[in-house]
């Protein structure tokens, strides 16, 4: 992957936020649902995805810009990507150019140029820096430790594709009743994702075999939930809070009122005489715990008195409540 500033279009000073309005405008531009004509969108999103996970995580941010890691997030070879160049040779030579073999190994042709072109066997200097066995040093041990480093390393295994990370947006009352959300992928394809109980807002789900491919098999989709805001509803860890509105006769005389929830509306009673501040609970209403059980919903009663109050105050005539109401605040 290119430079993942450049393929944000953000310059290395960009605020966070910065970052997060470059990376909306892109994904939202490049979303293969609205590119079904350009089959370089696919390639172009999961790039500006990957730039973004890489610079909204702050520690990795800190090593990029260091040099620690690079932009697929791995670690960076000691001697630059492009091995050693033309510069100075690791053991003081000038000008030798570094070729491994396919094989992973060291002939005097991998550094060729370091005395003037010779080619130079350097079977005694790897046998000084790393022993070829003990009976060399004159203590008649077996030779190569166990193998020693003498030998080649087996290859490393072949490397599995690369991770492809998604964020997506789930409405408040879907979070809450665990609906199934649909997914689109960087290939095109869209899966129906199930929310886990215990969701949280930042929630990471990882979607085995969804990402790139290698020759070591397919990497992961890592899919990020944030979970969106409510118009009425908060969250208050597994519950959902509520204020709902009633009329002074409804509060005085009692009623039967329709309530709103996760899950649609519900018939709820108002006892005769509840006051403004009463707290009422509808079970099982709430988010999903881990477990499968689930929290509930906290209904909190707020009295409205009419924009008019006119007509209520000639029906009060000269009454007057005789009732304490502030005495528990000591005045």
């Amino acid at each position: 992957m290119a430079d993942p500033y450049a393929t944000l279009g953000v310059t290395r000073s960009a605020s966070e936020k910065d970052i997060k309005s470059a990376y909306r405008t892109l994904a939202k531009e490049l979303h293969p649902d609205r590119n079904n004509d350009n089959p370089n969108a696919s390639e172009k999103f999961s790039d500006v995805t990957k730039a973004y996970d890489l610079l909204s995580d702050k520690d990795k941010r800190a090593k990029f810009d260091r040099g620690e890691i690079d932009a697929d997030g791995n670690p960076a070879m000691p001697f630059g990507a492009g091995g050693m160049g033309g510069g100075r040779g690791p053991f003081g030579g000038g000008g030798g150019t570094y070729r491994g073999g396919a094989s992973g190994g060291f002939s005097s042709r991998d550094f060729e140029g370091m005395q003037g072109g010779e080619e130079v066997d350097l079977s005694d200097l790897f046998e000084g820096l790393f022993g070829r066995g003990s009976s060399r040093r004159g203590n008649g041990g077996s030779a190569g430790m166990g193998g020693g480093f003498g030998r080649r390393p087996p290859p490393p295994p072949p490397r599995r594709g690369a991770n492809v990370s998604y964020r997506l947006s789930v409405p408040f009352t879907d979070a809450a009743s665990r609906k199934d959300q649909r997914i689109t992928l960087a290939d095109g394809s869209t899966i129906d994702l199930k929310l886990p109980a215990g969701l949280e807002d930042g929630t990471q789900m990882r979607l085995k075999g969804k990402g790139e491919a290698g020759p070591g098999g397919q990497g992961d989709a890592l899919v990020t939930i944030e979970i969106d805001k409510h118009n009425f509803f908060t969250r208050d860890g597994d519950d959902v809070r509520l204020d709902l509105p009633v009329t002074l006769d409804e509060a005085v005389n009692g009623a039967k009122v329709k309530v709103p929830t996760v899950e649609g509306p519900v018939m709820l009673t108002i006892a005769p005489g509840t006051s403004s501040g009463r707290l009422l609970r509808l079970k099982g209403r709430g988010f999903s715990k881990r477990g499968n059980a689930r929290g509930d919903q906290l209904v909190r009663v707020e009295i409205v008195l009419p924009a008019d109050v006119k007509h209520l105050s000639e029906k009060l005539g000269d009454w007057r409540d005789e009732g304490d109401v502030r005495s528990s605040l000591g005045v």
